[in-house]
């Protein structure tokens, strides 16, 4: 079974807005590892139509954009996308798979994908946290204070979730790229 990681930018006040996280080479080549260590992304619905309007476009060359950013959307290309979702069945960009039950969809993609299933959606990890599938989380933490949300968990948890931290590496740009499992 792999495991489940949670993966995000966030800022110090917690915010995970796309558009205020550090967008450079570095952040990039950062997001390409993680994705190429993982089987397979998981994302809801709004993730998915957010990533399907952008990234194809740049992997076919179709807009312009520098080699880091061109070699993460190639790759994502490829990769197996799994989408969350109860209001849309068809998922046509390449490699997309629907899965309709959380828990049990969900659980069962963890079991088929040894080298782990990468998660990238806000509103779903706080779904998925509740439902206890997550093992790990890795945040890139971003030196902003946004002042705005979307933020992490805004609907709130049932109980603390205790950590352990696995690592903590500071980048050139100022973010720390931080990785903690589940204490259990």
């Amino acid at each position: 079974m792999g495991l489940l990681t949670f993966n995000i930018n966030v800022t110090l006040d917690g915010c995970v807005d796309h558009e205020e996280g550090i967008a450079d080479d570095e952040t990039h080549a950062f997001f390409t590892r993680l994705m190429d260590e993982a089987g397979a992304m998981l994302w809801g619905r709004v993730t998915y139509e957010m990533m399907e309007s952008a990234w194809p476009a740049v992997a076919r060359g179709d807009v312009e954009a520098p080699p880091a950013m061109r070699e993460w959307a190639v790759k994502l290309e490829a990769k197996p996308k799994y989408v969350v979702s109860s209001t849309r069945k068809d998922f046509p960009w390449t490699n997309s798979h629907h899965i309709a039950d959380l828990r049990t969809g969900v659980q069962k993609l963890k079991d088929a994908t040894p080298a782990g299933v990468l998660l990238c959606s806000g509103k779903l990890a706080t779904e998925l946290d509740r439902l206890d599938l997550i093992d790990e989380y890795k945040f890139l933490v971003h030196p902003r204070i946004a002042g705005h949300g979307p933020t992490l968990y805004e609907s709130g948890l049932p109980s603390t979730r205790r950590l352990e931290l696995v690592s903590a590496k500071p980048l050139r740009n100022g973010a720390v790229a931080v990785h903690y499992r589940r204490a259990r």
